[in-house]
């Protein structure tokens, strides 16, 4: 996720079948860099390259396309998750702690800026369809960790899942306003103290 050009130049019109993609591409890298009320709907428009009448087609309302960018970030970040808990081997305990490798590697990205999750709900009302949706993935990654941890034998399987997700959000949060990709090495020993813990091991 890189950050905006200084300046907006207008994009040649993609193809009516590609216009959809194009305007989420270019909403995917504002509204992350610059929050999803910064980036405003004309300069998506510009910088994708669609007509208006286009745009809205696709997008009628701005929290539409809010949306539609959470859903790109859920598929790309929980795809990360898995992908780094599956590299771990096939030991749940083992990919309890290997999830945490996502996390070195979301860090250490140009233009890191955080959960995007996070951001959204700083920037939306409890209640409201965008902040639902934040909370909703959120506790879809905790029901997978929980589902780990069961597949573990962890005791409590709630218990860890709640203490791996606050680790997990806390790694997100300190990677960018600490500047430091030691956050996730922090974050990651952290998590193997405590699925050791849970599991009644040495660490």
């Amino acid at each position: 996720m890189t950050p905006p050009a200084a300046t907006v130049t207008p994009a040649a019109r993609p193809p009516a079948g590609q216009a959809r993609e194009k305007i989420l591409a270019t909403a995917f890298r504002l509204f992350y860099a610059q929050g999803l009320r910064a980036a405003g709907i004309d300069t998506i428009i510009a910088e994708s390259g669609v007509a208006k009448a286009t745009f809205y087609k696709y997008f009628p309302a701005k929290d539409d396309l809010i949306l539609a960018y959470l859903a790109k970030v859920d598929g790309v970040w929980s795809g990360q998750l898995h992908a780094a808990a599956e590299a771990a081997g096939p030991d749940p305990a083992a990919q309890l702690v290997g999830l945490f490798d996502a996390l070195a590697s979301a860090c250490r990205r140009d233009g890191y800026r955080g959960c995007a999750f996070i951001n959204a709900a700083a920037e939306s009302a409890s209640g409201t369809r965008i902040h639902e949706r934040t909370v909703a993935h959120k506790d879809h990654i905790r029901a997978w960790i929980r589902g780990l941890a069961a597949q573990a034998g962890v005791p409590d399987p709630d218990q860890l899942a709640r203490s791996l997700t606050l680790v997990l959000d806390g790694g997100l949060a300190s990677g960018v306003l600490d500047a430091d990709p030691a956050a996730a090495t922090a974050a990651r020993t952290t998590a193997a103290q405590l699925v050791s813990a849970s599991l009644g091991r040495n660490p």
